[in-house]
Protein backbone atom coordinates (compact mmCIF):
# COMPACT_ATOMS: atom_id res chain seq x y z
CA UNK A 1 0.00 0.00 0.00
CA UNK A 2 2.90 2.49 0.58
CA UNK A 3 4.20 1.82 -2.68
CA UNK A 4 0.76 2.74 -4.57
CA UNK A 5 0.69 6.08 -2.22
CA UNK A 6 4.05 7.17 -3.47
CA UNK A 7 3.44 5.98 -6.91
CA UNK A 8 0.27 8.25 -7.01
CA UNK A 9 1.83 10.87 -5.23
CA UNK A 10 4.68 11.34 -7.97
CA UNK A 11 1.69 10.96 -10.69
CA UNK A 12 -0.08 13.88 -8.81
CA UNK A 13 2.98 15.99 -8.82
CA UNK A 14 4.17 15.69 -12.79
CA UNK A 15 0.24 16.21 -13.64
CA UNK A 16 0.19 19.17 -11.43
CA UNK A 17 3.73 20.94 -13.03
CA UNK A 18 1.92 19.97 -16.40
CA UNK A 19 -1.41 21.73 -15.07
CA UNK A 20 1.27 24.51 -14.43
CA UNK A 21 2.80 24.86 -16.83
CA UNK A 22 -0.14 24.98 -19.59
CA UNK A 23 -1.68 27.73 -17.10
CA UNK A 24 1.58 29.41 -17.46
CA UNK A 25 1.46 29.59 -21.30
CA UNK A 26 -2.22 29.92 -21.73
CA UNK A 27 -2.20 33.22 -19.36
CA UNK A 28 0.60 34.82 -19.74
CA UNK A 29 1.81 33.93 -22.82
CA UNK A 30 0.52 34.90 -26.43
CA UNK A 31 0.97 31.36 -27.84
CA UNK A 32 -1.60 28.43 -26.96
CA UNK A 33 0.01 25.58 -25.69
CA UNK A 34 2.42 23.69 -28.25
CA UNK A 35 3.34 26.98 -30.11
CA UNK A 36 4.40 27.70 -26.96
CA UNK A 37 6.62 24.69 -26.22
CA UNK A 38 7.99 24.61 -29.14
CA UNK A 39 8.78 28.30 -28.72
CA UNK A 40 10.41 27.89 -25.97
CA UNK A 41 12.42 25.06 -26.69
CA UNK A 42 13.90 26.82 -29.55
CA UNK A 43 15.33 29.78 -27.38
CA UNK A 44 16.01 27.88 -24.53
CA UNK A 45 13.96 28.65 -22.12
CA UNK A 46 11.61 25.39 -21.96
CA UNK A 47 13.59 24.22 -18.71
CA UNK A 48 12.69 27.29 -17.02
CA UNK A 49 9.00 27.32 -17.81
CA UNK A 50 8.70 23.26 -16.67
CA UNK A 51 10.31 25.17 -13.63
CA UNK A 52 7.89 27.84 -13.12
CA UNK A 53 4.95 25.17 -13.60
CA UNK A 54 5.94 23.41 -10.48
CA UNK A 55 5.34 26.10 -8.24
CA UNK A 56 1.81 24.66 -7.69
CA UNK A 57 3.68 21.44 -6.42
CA UNK A 58 4.11 23.23 -3.84
CA UNK A 59 0.45 23.76 -2.90
CA UNK A 60 -0.32 19.94 -3.88
CA UNK A 61 1.88 19.11 -1.61
CA UNK A 62 0.38 21.15 1.60
CA UNK A 63 -3.08 20.08 0.37
CA UNK A 64 -2.04 16.07 0.66
CA UNK A 65 0.22 17.34 3.95
CA UNK A 66 -3.44 18.74 5.32
CA UNK A 67 -5.56 15.67 4.37
CA UNK A 68 -2.79 13.53 5.90
CA UNK A 69 -1.47 11.83 3.58
CA UNK A 70 2.23 12.01 4.52
CA UNK A 71 3.49 9.32 1.53
CA UNK A 72 1.47 11.01 -1.38
CA UNK A 73 2.82 14.32 -0.16
CA UNK A 74 6.23 12.61 -0.10
CA UNK A 75 5.40 11.57 -4.29
CA UNK A 76 5.11 15.03 -4.90
CA UNK A 77 8.27 16.11 -3.64
CA UNK A 78 9.88 13.31 -5.70
CA UNK A 79 8.38 14.05 -8.64
CA UNK A 80 9.68 17.90 -7.48
CA UNK A 81 13.04 16.48 -7.84
CA UNK A 82 12.49 14.41 -10.83
CA UNK A 83 11.26 17.14 -12.73
CA UNK A 84 14.78 19.36 -11.28
CA UNK A 85 16.77 16.63 -12.49
CA UNK A 86 15.03 16.76 -16.24
CA UNK A 87 14.83 20.25 -16.46
CA UNK A 88 18.55 20.40 -16.33
CA UNK A 89 18.96 18.46 -19.56
CA UNK A 90 16.31 19.91 -21.33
Amino acid sequence: MKKTDLLIGSLIGFASAFLGTYIFFTFCTKYDFLEGVNGMKSQGYLGKVITLGAILNLLTFFILLKMNKELMARGVVLATILLAVITMFV
